[in-house]
């Protein structure tokens, strides 16, 4: 039993490093696209991701 319980506070570990790593994440994913909702630094960026992508 005692090994059960070892494994049940790893998963909940776990899960709060998700948790954590998701409430830094969003943040910054919603800051660039608002910086790039301008079309035309969108399509810059997104240009230049696709000819890294096409040189390999």
């Amino acid at each position: 039993m005692q090994a059960f319980s070892n494994l049940r506070r790893e998963t909940d570990q776990t899960m709060t490093e998700y948790s954590v790593v998701l409430a830094v994440i969003t943040p910054a994913i919603v800051a660039a696209l608002a910086l790039l909702s301008d079309v035309k630094r969108l399509e810059t960026v997104a240009g230049y991701l696709l000819g890294i992508l096409a040189a390999r």
